[in-house]
């Protein structure tokens, strides 16, 4: 890097430029439904066997580094955070996450169609490191990896008791696993969808999965969203799945934010991580909260932005959240960040307490 070139400046020059290759394609993707990719190379950054691996962890020690006293962000305030390193080549592309309980153990998936699982170490109550984690390849219904049959960009994941679904963006599709059938060994079935899904942008489509346990209004629903389909008026396309009132809805879509991830808060709300690519401001991530109640077939939801982010703060490409409630009582947010395998990102895991 060049001298008295900032790494946020050489992140902004560079998120610039990929916005600005990728116009062209998003149009197009937007305005006629492609044919996704039907082959998939493997590279070494395809997990084919499941293997125990080493990841290091730096730790964060402050959420803005230019103010260490300064740990309250909108409705959050900042815990602890790691940069998350690995020899291993298949390491890297992290999209989702799903905690434990406890916050305890954790399944998160690559893009690259692969699991990774594993346990996170505390000291206290701030995170310092990874331990007994383990990658594995994604398995189809054949019984092979879902990359040999062109199936990847593996973005999103929800639980349900042993379930776990997994959303496609490329083909825009969801696998449902069995953990309970040999955990990550377990395959994918898949779950039919409504046809509207099949006709999302192959590359901006299905990128959040929620689903609703019992107790709250619509249980029994998976919730999907899509990263930057768009409906008639520009908001973001949205689908109820199953449960007692299937249908499509839509997120008001502000700001140029797409949908990254998502998560239901046991009160019944939903926060959604959204993040935007700008020629002239750069990077920046916010997360809304939406109430539960509010999504209907045919509704237009949203809600106020009860946290935002740019590159002042220690952020990357901010790509999963999840939430858990500490035996203290304590609702903690898990965000973690997909590297693109690209040696100017980093593998972020961080950590924040949701106080208002």
């Amino acid at each position: 890097m060049g001298k008295g070139l900032s790494r946020r400046r050489f992140l902004e020059m560079s998120a610039a430029g990929l916005s600005a290759a990728w116009e062209p394609a998003r149009v197009l993707a937007q305005s006629a439904t492609q044919s996704p990719p039907r082959s998939a190379t493997l590279d070494e950054r395809s997990v084919t066997a499941p293997a125990s691996i080493e990841v290091k962890a730096r730790p964060i020690p402050s959420f803005d580094p230019r103010d260490r006293s300064h740990v309250r962000f909108g409705s959050l305030e900042y815990r602890s955070g790691l940069v998350l390193t690995s020899s291993f080549p298949g390491f890297g592309g992290l999209s989702g996450i799903r905690l434990d309980a406890k916050g305890d153990r954790f399944i998160a998936l690559s893009d690259k169609g692969s699991w990774f699982t594993g346990r996170i170490r505390y000291s206290g109550r701030d995170m310092v490191g990874l331990d007994e984690v383990e990658a594995a390849p994604m398995l189809g219904p054949d019984g092979r990896p879902i990359v040999a049959r062109g199936w990847f960009d593996s973005e999103s994941i929800a639980l349900d008791g042993a379930f776990v679904y997994v959303g496609l963006e490329r083909v825009n599709q969801v696998l449902r696993f069995d953990f309970s059938d040999g955990f990550t060994r377990a395959r994918g079935e898949v779950v039919p969808m409504p046809a509207a899904v099949k006709k999302l942008p192959n590359n901006k489509g299905l990128e959040a999965l929620v689903f609703v346990p019992t107790g709250l209004p619509l249980a029994g629903t998976l919730i999907a969203m899509s990263e930057r389909g768009l409906d008639r008026d520009g908001n973001l396309v949205a689908f109820l799945v199953n449960g007692p009132s299937p249908g499509q809805f839509s997120i008001r879509r502000t700001e140029d934010f797409d949908i990254s991830d998502a998560v239901l808060l046991p009160s019944g709300d939903l926060l959604v991580l959204e993040r935007k690519f700008s020629l002239l401001s750069g990077v920046g991530i916010r997360i809304r909260r939406i109430p539960l109640a509010t999504i209907a077939p045919g509704a237009l939801v949203d809600g106020p932005a009860i946290f935002n982010a740019d590159l002042g703060q220690e952020i990357d490409n901010m790509e999963g959240i999840d939430a858990h409630v500490t035996a203290e009582g304590d609702t903690v947010l898990t965000m973690v960040s997909d590297d693109n395998f690209s040696p100017i990102q980093r593998t972020l895991l961080l950590q924040f307490a949701l106080v208002a």
